[in-house]
């Protein structure tokens, strides 16, 4: 019996999306699509809002000690990122599993961020589920305690 092709399964997005961008992330020397989405999560949310990782250029024929452009939005960070250079190498090659990148070169502009998606307003709470949170919050005596139950159980009523 021979297997079937499936062609017209329902698949996330996000599968996609590696196998999409890796031809335009290749050109740059981004093996990887997850150097770019995840790069908050390697340098941190301070460095991540003030940097952003260009491209990187490997030695003729090698996929491993790279150079990383890394274009920084000001001159003071950009000279705190020179003696901060062995620490974030170190970050990156442990998110790639290996010595990919060896030494980052800086350059300095702007840095592009997408903005945050704006957060839809919430529903305003029902008169009556109100009224049955404060009854139930109502015999806390500690007010910080109190405040804080308040806004956990709106929270949880409106979803």
């Amino acid at each position: 019996m021979s297997a079937t092709v499936r062609r017209h399964q329902i698949r996330a997005v996000g599968a996609a999306v590696e196998r999409l961008m890796k031809p335009i992330l290749g050109a740059r020397g981004f093996g990887a699509a997850s150097v770019i989405t995840q790069w908050e999560q390697i340098v941190g949310p301070v460095l991540a809002r003030a940097t952003a990782p260009e491209r990187i250029a490997y030695p003729q024929g090698e996929r491993g000690n790279g150079t990383l452009h890394l274009k920084v939005s000001s001159a003071s960070l950009a000279l705190e990122l020179q003696h901060l250079e062995p620490q974030m190498i170190e970050r990156i090659n442990s998110h790639f599993g290996y010595r990919a990148v060896a030494r980052l070169r800086i350059l300095q502009g702007p840095v592009k961020r997408p903005e945050a998606p704006k957060a839809k307003p919430r529903p305003a709470l029902a008169p009556e589920k109100r009224a049955a949170l404060e009854r139930k919050v109502g015999r806390v005596t500690d007010p910080d305690l109190q405040e804080a139950l308040r806004r956990l159980g709106e929270a949880i009523a409106r979803d």
